[in-house]
């Protein structure tokens, strides 16, 4: 650890003294919160190694685990609250901090970030008292080129509001799941899964460095691809698999993009540490054009994983897998990941995008993009489960915008209450499914309220939270939302980071359309008569006929997920309302927004506005009556008119109106955009690129490598021919053929006679004699 903190201190020499941002000395729940993913984790592998010898084939172990992580949660979240507000820094009879000064580290135990005295942000730092001061933990993960690479924990009110997201969905789900997939073929694997995915996103959620990040980030997107392929035998499941994961690596291209700047940009090259990244940033030492091109990196990466437009293909595909994995995926995990990362490292955006004093960035448009174009969607699906996953893309942008515009705590609080009534939602479609054994809403529903009516209310509860009606848990966060736009202007403004003046009528219009489509979806699955005792189209029996109400392990859950939707508002109530105590006000920012810390920009917040609340509201209500006049009202009065159950009226406006058809059109193929990847960019890829390369392979690869091939054989011919068998042979032969003439004529000398010798050695000595002579005449 001090060499952690050693390695620091040059990034950290000239942070000005004041109260602690960060700290390792804490209480033992926020220290050893780590225990928390390990949890599932091993669930994971002991449900794997021993799962199908238990009594519950591996699913109580996995029960067991979450619910002691949630448990485990809960206690960390009680730890924060009071570690927020009372911790005291060093000095001061508290913990022992580390101080850095002008010389550098001067104490050995903790890691301090350091922000302005009084704890406020530099703009519209309302929060009065003592800075948040975040728990931080590592440890060496490797070495190399001298750089430490660590693993550790980042405990702070954002991730301690995350920590008990997870697990409470998760606990839920796993409770669920063992009467949903009760008799599946591969349920001890299901549950296996279902705990590395909500270990995954707890790793994710804890880590305290941005390579960390990564690691979690893949391992959710592989557990992910491992469920929605659950069912793999069937090919639109595989298929939607393998749509997600390979959707997401092209964001991924982006997120490696932007670690490695990041890095480089705002570590030094020396650490990919979040918080000292963050801080390096607020405090102004890296560059503008490295931050515009991090966060445009880092834009790629959220699109994809988070849904925004246009990556959010492969989303509402996810749908092929069990419903309690589309419940994870959209309330918990994966979905939300990617604005999780933006929370985290929103320094990044915050500077790169230039939100302050802006009217438009990237992330805001693409959020309100998403948002509305998202919830169009959402009105021509049949299926009940396309319709809440295009809930959620629109949802997400609703995210997406709010952090674009600086509403950090409003798109945090969001993401809190959607967690609880999306989740409520997609448990509750699969409860509605679970009875009839099917999804379609026109084919196979209809009346259900007389059949389920459990189930039924629960659903209501959460299509009115989704809807923002008041005073349930998605009008708070909605509201907030809007405020946070600060374009509100001509009514007196609700200040704010900017005038996003374009951004709050996009999301008055997402509102309206949330209405309309979670009308459209309780009508034709709830209302009307049944549909579901139809005869197959190949005249065999009647099928569906008999629907009935959930078990307990089913309507628990939806009981428990409409609680939360009801009250989740409450916890960050606006300032000056009437009949609510001061000190229960915003409550949920005051834990979870780092105002004032080091490593957090000082944003602005903008004012509740009653006018735009309830102008809002008016229009979120007009959506739905619209919805509400056109199903409840014709529709139901022309069924009854004419005993027939319908779904819609037969001379509707598009098929009345050429206008209407074509945008209807547009909407039933999805802005084309499948198309023009698969019938495209793929088709493209596997047809004339395919072809094209083939070509270029065989005729210029191959036709360069077979002519360098021929012209070698070719050289190597003249090589042996003439030079190897002209000119070194013929050397070679004419040597041995003198050598054996030579031979031939020396062998005539040695006849054997004394005389013939003798004479040779007289001729030699005169030759030798004479040489000499000469010699010593020169």
């Amino acid at each position: 650890m001090n060499s952690l903190l050693a390695s620091m201190a040059p990034l950290l020499a000239e942070a000005p003294t004041g109260p602690p941002s960060v700290t390792n000395d804490a209480n033992w729940f926020l220290e050893n919160a780590w225990l928390i993913p390990l949890l599932p984790a091993l669930s994971f592998v002991l449900i794997l190694f021993f799962g199908k010898r238990m009594p519950k084939k591996g699913a109580e172990i996995g029960i067991a685990a979450v619910g002691l992580a949630f448990v485990l949660a809960v206690i960390t979240g009680f730890a924060w609250i009071d570690h927020r507000d009372n911790f005291e820094p060093a000095g001061t009879g508290g913990e022992e901090a580390l101080v850095i000064g002008d010389d550098g580290l001067t104490s050995s135990d903790s890691l301090v970030l350091t922000a302005e005295d009084g704890g406020e942000g530099e703009k519209g730092g309302e929060e009065e008292g003592p800075v948040p001061v975040a728990v931080q933990s590592s440890t060496q993960w490797f070495q190399s080129g001298g750089i430490e690479f660590n693993v550790g924990i980042l405990v702070d009110g954002l991730a301690v509001m995350m920590l008990f997201v997870v697990t409470l969905i998760s606990l839920l789900v796993h409770v669920y799941s063992t009467d949903y997939v009760g008799g599946d073929r591969r349920y001890t694997h299901f549950f296996a899964f279902l705990s590395l995915f909500t270990a995954s996103m707890l790793f994710f959620v804890l880590s305290d460095n941005i390579l960390q990040m990564i690691v979690g980030w893949e391992l959710v997107g592989v557990c992910s691809f491992v469920l929605i392929g659950h069912w793999w035998e069937e090919k639109p499941n595989s298929d939607a698999a393998l749509k997600a994961f390979i959707t997401n690596r092209v964001g991924d291209v982006g997120l490696i993009v932007g670690v490695i700047t990041l890095f480089f940009a705002a570590g030094g090259g020396k650490t990919f540490d979040t918080l000292l990244i963050n801080n390096a940033i607020v405090r102004g030492e890296v560059g503008k054009t490295a931050l515009v091109v991090a966060a445009a990196a880092l834009m790629a990466a959220v699109m994809s994983k988070s849904g925004q437009f246009i990556l959010h293909t492969w989303l509402p595909d996810a749908m092929a897998g069990p419903t309690p994995v589309s419940a994870l995926i959209h309330a918990a995990t994966m979905v939300v990941a990617g604005i999780y990362m933006v929370a985290r490292l929103y320094p990044v955006f915050y500077e790169g995008m230039q939100i302050n004093g802006s009217s438009i960035n990237l992330l805001a448009t693409v959020g309100a993009i998403t948002l509305v174009f998202g919830g169009l969607l959402a009105f021509v699906q049949d299926d009940i489960k396309k319709v809440l996953a295009y809930s959620t893309i629109s949802q997400l942008g609703y995210m997406a915008m709010a952090l674009g515009v600086g509403a950090w705590t409003a798109a945090v609080f969001h993401l809190f209450t959607h967690a609880f009534f999306k989740a409520n939602l997609f448990l509750g479609s699969g409860s509605v499914a679970h009875s009839v054994h099917s999804f379609d809403m026109k084919k196979d529903m209809g009346g259900l309220r007389k059949f389920m009516p459990k189930t039924y209310i629960t659903f209501i509860i959460g299509s009115l939270a989704l809807a923002g009606v008041f005073p349930l848990a998605g009008f708070w966060s909605k509201d907030e939302i809007l405020v946070g736009t600060g374009g509100w202007n001509f009514f007196g403004g609700t200040g704010g980071n900017g005038a996003y003046t374009f951004h709050l009528t996009m999301g008055m219009i997402g509102a309206a359309l949330t209405a309309g489509y979670m009308t459209r979806c309780v009508y034709l699955t709830f209302h009307g008569e049944y549909r579901g005792g139809h005869a197959a189209d190949d005249g065999a029996e009647a099928h569906h006929g008999d629907p009935h109400e959930s078990g307990p392990r089913i309507l628990v859950p939806l009981y428990i997920l409409s609680g939360f939707a009801i009250l989740a508002g409450l916890l960050n109530m606006p300032k000056g309302l009437a009949l609510w105590p001061d000190s229960w006000e915003e409550r949920f920012g005051h834990y979870i927004e780092p105002l004032g810390a080091s490593y957090f920009p000082g944003i602005s917040h903008g004012t509740p506005s009653y006018s735009l609340a309830i102008v809002s509201s008016l229009i979120a209500f007009a959506g739905a009556g619209y919805a509400f006049y056109y199903y409840f009202v014709k529709v139901d009065r022309l069924a009854k008119k004419t005993g027939v159950s319908l779904t819609g009226m037969p001379n509707g406006v598009t098929t009345t109106n050429p206008v209407a058809r074509v945008g209807h059109k547009v909407l039933v193929e999805k802005y084309y955009l499948d198309h023009l990847y698969n019938g495209v960019i793929v088709a493209f890829t596997k047809g004339p690129l395919a072809r094209a390369a083939y070509w270029v392979n065989q005729n210029v690869i191959d036709g360069g490598v077979d002519a360098v091939g021929r012209a070698s054989v070719k050289s190597g011919r003249f090589v042996y021919d003439t030079i190897d068998q002209g000119v070194i042979e013929g050397v070679v032969n004419g040597s041995g053929k003198v050598s054996d003439a030579t031979g031939e004529e020396l062998r005539h000398l040695n006849s054997g006679k004394v005389q013939n010798y003798a004479a040779i050695m007289f001729a030699a000595a005169a030759l030798l004699a004479g040489s000499f002579i000469i010699l010593l005449a020169l």
